[in-house]
């Protein structure tokens, strides 16, 4: 083999290695909330407008007195604005709450108003749907809720 040949070689396996952890870096990205498109983050709220709203507000403000709890000793939907506690939640919460319901994170038997939506929603509705919410927040929070998710991704790997 001439030298020429094994450098087109070695260089060939350079790019295809880059080309791997391209691809695997983009397949995590992909795992996360969803992307922050223009058109993902309008197919989110018109996806909040029929699923979400009725509950968590049409300006993600909650339900009224959302930290005492209902006289069915449930809680009411809490806001999905800067003033609740979406945003303390790294992405894999945030979609598993979303997906499952409330008692597949919080456990012990939790009992909530909030169905899980992986049965009416695909996974990227879902991710469509959070991504318009965590659109709303100021950067602050986004900043936050973005290093919570990048901590949980770095736990989970």
């Amino acid at each position: 083999m001439s030298r020429t040949a094994i450098l087109f070689s070695g260089l060939g396996i350079a790019a295809a290695v880059v080309g791997l952890a391209v691809a695997l870096l983009w397949l995590a990205a992909s795992k996360t909330i969803g992307d922050d498109s223009a058109a993902t983050i309008a197919l989110g709220k018109t996806l909040y407008a029929e699923r979400c709203v009725t509950c968590h507000g049409e300006n993600l403000e909650g339900q009224p007195d959302w930290k005492s709890p209902l006289p069915s000793g449930r809680m009411p939907a809490p806001p999905h604005d800067a003033s609740g506690h979406t945003w303390h939640h790294p992405d894999g919460v945030l979609f598993q709450i979303t997906r499952e319901g409330p008692a597949a994170v919080v456990g012990g038997g939790y009992q909530s108003d909030m169905p899980g939506f992986g049965n009416v929603m695909s996974d990227e509705e879902i991710r469509a749907v959070l991504a318009f919410i965590k659109s709303t927040w100021p950067e602050r929070e986004r900043q936050y809720q973005a290093e919570m998710s990048r901590r949980e991704r770095e736990t989970n790997q």
